[in-house]
């Protein structure tokens, strides 16, 4: 390429460097500012997290400390001298305090040692249940240590509604002997109500388990999932590690993604987590993100744009230059070399033939009987069965020195430099085969089906002396094959270094 092409092409390309450089830089800023921005996102979620999930906890743990104190002066009420004898609604009065009717608060109950209710702070007499089946009364009963505990779900047997908890401490004898339970029963609903109460989005969650996995409670809520256990799953695993802390997780229940922050609740056996949707999160984010986004873009690729319009003004002049040329090389219809190109192909390695004294081999191919298959068939089947032909050659010629092309009308040929006779025959005989193999039907011909015939012409050292020899040596082999029979490769052989020479079948049908 002239200098002065290599100048103009030289210069576009840094011209669109420059600006793909300048445009990244402008992306680059934007994507540090767009990041920094979902940090911010993230830590306002976190705050709002952190604040939730104290406040639900200082209000469980609240009301949970009442109640136990309630259930205490039950127990203290039961230690006093002369209480057990007093009239039953003045007993009630003194070991029932006005805790036990608040919302969400069901009874509290003294059970004996043998799991009957003794008093009851909503019936006098008191309802004759039995619940010495209860975890709550086995665990006090087979553990004098245990303190406050709280049971899993359970649905009351004295009133049939509302899933509830137990609160309970162990009624002690004088002699140190399980003397009963002291329970006090607390509806779940007083959690659903508290959780809905709390902005977490559409996709966040809240819940609040046992320390042994059990569900209690969870935002959104589903009355399949109280009760279940939880142990073994991703999420519990990581909330029985340590006392508080965060985490990317997905949900083993609805399988969503969210951030999680969890505590367990001091002096309780309770573990509470709040956990919002990272899509509920990053929401805001997006929408912002989106819009600075397409602006960006928008201006890094108008920037680009501009330069590569300007680029491709100092470049349309050469690639036109370049497309002409490739016109000029190419058969329109077939799209391998036309004639002129394979005969400057021809004379260039001729010369290079002469000087370094390597062979050169050349084909010629003729369709056999084409006028015949345009006349049954029409033109346009003869171009396509052109085509066919052409794809089959150049589909056996594959070396970057080979070339192949249209000579003329169904005729092709094929240059092969440094290549004998014998590789040009086992070529030739290749193609023959292969457009045999087409099956392309041709009543007209004694073969049924489209074929060539192939004239093959080998150059060593002087044999030739100009490159026009090689043709018509070439295209003597190919009327020899045609005279035969078609359907054949014949080869053209030299005589005496004089010239005169020989046809030879090298193979055929």
């Amino acid at each position: 390429m002239p200098e002065s092409n290599k100048m103009v092409t030289r210069r576009p390309n840094l011209i669109i460097a420059i600006s793909v450089v300048l445009a990244s830089a402008i992306l680059a800023i934007a994507v540090w500012v767009l990041a920094q921005m979902r940090d911010d996102a993230l830590r306002r979620a976190q705050d709002a997290v952190f604040n939730v999930s104290l406040l639900v906890e200082r209000d469980v743990s609240r009301n949970l400390e009442i109640y136990d104190l309630s259930i205490r002066t039950v127990i203290d009420g039961l230690k006093q001298p002369g209480v057990l004898q007093l009239d039953p609604v003045l007993r009630q009065m003194v070991l029932f305090d006005g805790s036990a009717s608040a919302k969400d608060m069901g009874s509290i109950l003294v059970i004996d040692e043998t799991g009957y209710i003794k008093f009851d702070s909503q019936f006098v007499p008191p309802r004759h249940v039995y619940l010495g089946d209860r975890d709550y009364f086995k665990v006090h009963r087979d553990s004098p240590n245990v303190g406050l505990y709280v049971s899993h779900p359970f649905m009351p047997r004295t009133t049939g509604a509302d899933a509830s908890i137990g609160l309970s401490r162990r009624i002690t004898k004088a002699d140190g002997s399980f003397g009963g339970v002291v329970v006090g029963t607390m509806r779940l609903k007083y959690f659903r109500r508290l959780f809905d109460g709390m902005n977490l989005g559409a996709g966040g969650s809240m819940a609040l388990m046992l320390n042994d996995g059990t569900m209690l409670m969870r935002r959104p809520y589903d009355p399949k999932i109280i009760g279940i256990n939880l142990t073994g799953t991703a999420n519990y695993s990581r909330f029985v590690q340590q006392p508080s802390g965060d985490f990317f997780g997905t949900a083993a229940i609805d399988g969503v993604e969210r951030w999680y922050a969890f505590r367990h609740i001091d002096m309780y056996p309770l573990i509470l987590d709040v956990a919002l949707s990272t899509r509920d999160i990053y929401v805001g984010w997006r929408r912002r993100a989106w819009i600075i986004g397409s602006l960006i873009a928008a201006l890094d690729l108008t920037l680009i744009a501009l330069a590569v319009l300007f680029a491709q003004q100092m470049r349309r002049r050469l690639a036109a230059e370049d497309e002409l040329r490739m016109l000029a090389r190419t058969d329109g219809l077939t799209g391998v070399d036309n004639r002129r190109a394979f005969e400057q192909a021809v004379e260039n390695e001729w010369r290079r033939a002469q000087r370094h004294g390597g062979p050169l081999s050349m084909l010629l191919i003729d369709v056999d009987s084409f006028k015949g298959f345009n006349d049954l068939y029409g033109h346009s089947a003869g171009d396509d069965a052109l085509i066919t032909v052409a794809h089959s050659i150049a589909g056996n010629v594959q070396r970057p020195g080979d070339t192949a092309a249209r000579y003329g009308g169904e005729e092709f040929a094929v240059l092969l430099p440094d290549t004998d006779e014998a590789g040009a025959t086992s070529i030739a005989e290749k193609i023959r085969a292969a457009v045999e193999a087409l099956a392309i039907r041709h009543v007209a011909s004694s073969h049924h089906v489209l074929t060539v015939s192939i004239g093959v012409a080998t150059m060593q050292g002087e044999a030739f002396s100009t490159s026009r020899g090689l043709v018509e040596a070439a295209d003597q082999a190919l009327y020899a094959a045609k005279d035969a029979g078609r359907n054949r490769v014949f080869s053209y052989r030299t005589g005496t270094p004089a010239g005169g020479g020989s046809v030879v079948v090298v193979a055929g049908r």
